[in-house]
């Protein structure tokens, strides 16, 4: 039996999943070239968002891929890079924004609403409880989304596709504001939750050949 749960050469597999539910895979197959297709955001901001969504989902065969993409389209490493960062940002950011959620557990909070934007006031006490963690986030939070190679309203289409892949409500409350003070409309933010819809099924979808190859051993 086979030692390694990951190669690149597993990818191939996915050939077995169109005869297996062709309708189905078919139907994915056309979403996902759709999703990433230019649009009101062009090719290859798309792919450099799929890069940092990738990283967040955690599928390494996502990762290859959509590098590869990015690559062809003559992104830099640089710019790949800053993609990976501004993931990087919003995942701990979406750990540290379920930390209200945190203290109010911790409280013995027995309001049944989970999610309130007032619970963002509680942030204060974070830098109160662990004042130099706090501060050294924040300092790279602000590093991580300032303007690169990439834009600051790309970067912000990046963190709003991110966070519905974390399902941080707090996060997507915060970035989709931000966003339309700088002026991104709806429609690229529609076209963002699309590319997260796509990247989190592909990264199942990407998954299943590790499924395959279990069945088989």
């Amino acid at each position: 039996m086979n030692d390694s749960l990951y190669k690149k050469s597993y990818i191939g597999r996915l050939s077995e999943l169109g005869k297996l539910a062709p309708d189905t895979f078919k139907a994915f197959i056309a979403f996902d070239k759709l999703a990433l297709a230019s649009g009101v955001i062009p090719k290859k901001t798309k792919e450099l968002i799929a890069v940092a969504v990738a990283h967040v989902t955690g599928c390494p065969y996502c990762i290859e891929i959509h590098v590869s993409n990015v690559k062809k389209l003559d992104a830099s490493k640089e710019e790949v890079t800053e993609a990976i960062m501004v993931a990087t940002a919003l995942k701990a950011g979406s750990a540290i924004a379920h930390g209200l959620n945190g203290l109010n557990a911790f409280d013995g909070n027995a309001d049944d609403e989970l999610y309130k934007r007032s619970n963002m006031m509680r942030f204060k006490e974070f830098k109160e409880l662990n004042p130099e963690t706090f501060s050294a986030f924040n300092k790279f939070d602000m590093e991580a989304m300032k303007p690169g190679l990439i834009s600051r309203k790309d970067k912000e289409l990046m963190a709003i596709t991110v966070a519905h892949v974390t399902g941080c409500a707090y996060c997507i409350d915060s970035h989709t504001k931000k966003a339309k003070q700088l002026g991104i409309t709806l429609e690229e933010i529609a076209e963002a939750i699309f590319i997260a819809t796509a990247l989190k099924a592909g990264s199942a979808l990407a998954h299943s050949v590790n499924a395959l190859n279990a069945y088989d051993n």
